[in-house]
């Protein structure tokens, strides 16, 4: 199995996480969007990363990629069968990738991606916008919903953790911080899960990567 994309991207490292927490081995194969690889396109006809390749099957985006994975690996189950705790799992997936990276994209792509890797000056007033009325209600939120488990959705890592983790993730990388002070239980979760090894490696390789 085949995955295109780089890690950089919150999307392509949530499939990964996914992936090495359920012992699935996958190659993947460094690829920037809208790379003209003739394999890349035909998995991803719209140049998005993540995409996949199992075989003869190919698919393009993350939640798309997860889905697969938890059908043909069900075992250990990240994406709940319970109605109400699989529900729940799917709204923070959703959660994470719509409002937090909208917020977030804007942090990242100013003040690390368009200086560090496209040489450019990014508009950094937009990124401190972003990062004064955007973030906190996020954060707000995850703060007042997260129970003493350590897991958004029963006892046991979720994807809607990993799709969080990893957009705060980014938004570390974005020197964006959880503030322990106002956000004890969510600072404590991220400490907890970025450490864990199926996405330690990946936050280490990035950080070298992109210089931050």
């Amino acid at each position: 199995m085949i995955l295109y994309g780089t890690s950089v991207s919150p999307f392509v490292r949530k499939v990964m996480m996914f992936a090495a927490e359920k012992g699935i081995s996958l190659e993947n194969q460094p690829t920037r969007p809208h790379h003209d690889d003739a394999d890349f396109k035909a998995a991803s006809p719209f140049g998005k990363i993540p995409a996949f390749r199992d075989g003869d099957f190919t698919l393009a985006d993350s939640t798309a990629i997860v889905t697969y994975l938890e059908a043909k690996f069900p075992s250990p189950a990240l994406i709940p069968l319970d109605p109400c705790e699989r529900a729940k799992a799917i709204w923070f997936e959703e959660f994470s990738d719509t409002i937090i990276f909208l917020a977030g994209t804007k942090l990242f792509f100013n003040r690390v991606l368009s200086p560090r890797l496209f040489g450019k000056p990014g508009d950094l007033a937009r990124a401190d916008e972003a990062e004064a009325r955007e973030i906190p209600p996020a954060f707000a939120y995850l703060e007042s919903v997260l129970p003493s488990s350590g897991y958004l959705v029963g006892d046991s890592l979720t994807i809607g953790d990993i799709a969080i983790i990893n957009q705060l993730v980014n938004l570390s990388y974005s020197s964006c911080h959880v503030d322990a002070a106002k956000y004890p239980k969510l600072a404590a979760y991220h400490v907890r899960h970025t450490a864990r090894p199926s996405v330690a490696g990946l936050i280490a390789a990035d950080r070298a990567m992109l210089g931050v």
